[in-house]
């Protein structure tokens, strides 16, 4: 069967390196659908500058309706008080048939953080990751998983052992965590907010629906 992969974040607004990335994660993996999971209340971000939520999502659905396998989940809007991932990660564990494989899908900056996430241990238990992350000469691939690898033993497991023909943190117990290159984008959802600001062209940063949908609400003004 083939899996489920779970992106969540603020997509403040959903630009075209976030669908990239899902793209290759997707193909990579097999997956038959990716969640794209907007949050409400992110814990660890600000919201000064954050849309409402509802805004972000239907910025998502409107672009999802064309894309085949991509599909936006509202779990996190409906919930009270912060989106915690442990929650969301356990909401859809229950709702898929047990057989679904189900991925955990996230960025590198986002994995360095995990430590100060709700319950993040358990997650470990959970859910297999998918980290992405920059492509990298064999050397600085092999320094990033040393890090890395020392990152994991010191907060969360030392048994977990890095595998390189499979790029993949194993583990006796716990579930795995994939390493995924992914094709660098320059494109970030502050400098799209800031070029709104400023009235300057956001055309080839996102797609033509959420391009419309900011124009029309006037966000990020």
């Amino acid at each position: 069967m083939n899996g489920i992969g779970l992106f969540g974040g603020t997509f403040n607004p959903l630009h075209s390196g976030h669908l990239q990335v899902a793209e290759e994660v997707k193909a990579g993996f097999n997956l038959e659908k990716i969640y794209f999971i907007p949050s409400a209340v992110p814990p660890h971000k600000g919201t000064d500058d954050l849309a409402e939520a509802m805004d972000r999502y239907r910025m998502i659905d409107a672009e999802m309706s064309a894309r085949r396998g991509f599909v936006v989940s509202d779990v996190e809007i409906h919930r009270r008080g912060p989106s915690y991932t442990i929650d969301t990660v356990r909401y859809f564990k229950d709702k898929l048939p047990a057989a679904t494989p189900c991925f955990l899908i996230m960025g590198m900056d986002a994995f360095l953080e995990i430590d100060t996430w709700k319950s993040y241990q358990k997650l470990f238990d959970q859910v297999p990751m998918i980290v992405m992350t920059r492509p990298l000469e064999d050397a600085k691939q092999t320094v990033q998983s040393a890090a890395l690898e020392k990152y994991i033993h010191a907060h969360v497991d030392a048994r977990y052992k890095y595998i390189t023909p499979s790029s993949c943190f194993d583990h006796p117990e716990k579930h795995p965590v994939h390493l995924f290159p992914v094709t660098p984008i320059n494109i970030s959802s502050t400098k799209i907010r800031n070029r709104i600001r400023r009235g300057l062209s956001i055309k080839e940063m996102v797609p033509v629906t959420v391009e419309n949908y900011i124009h029309k609400k006037g966000l990020y003004l």
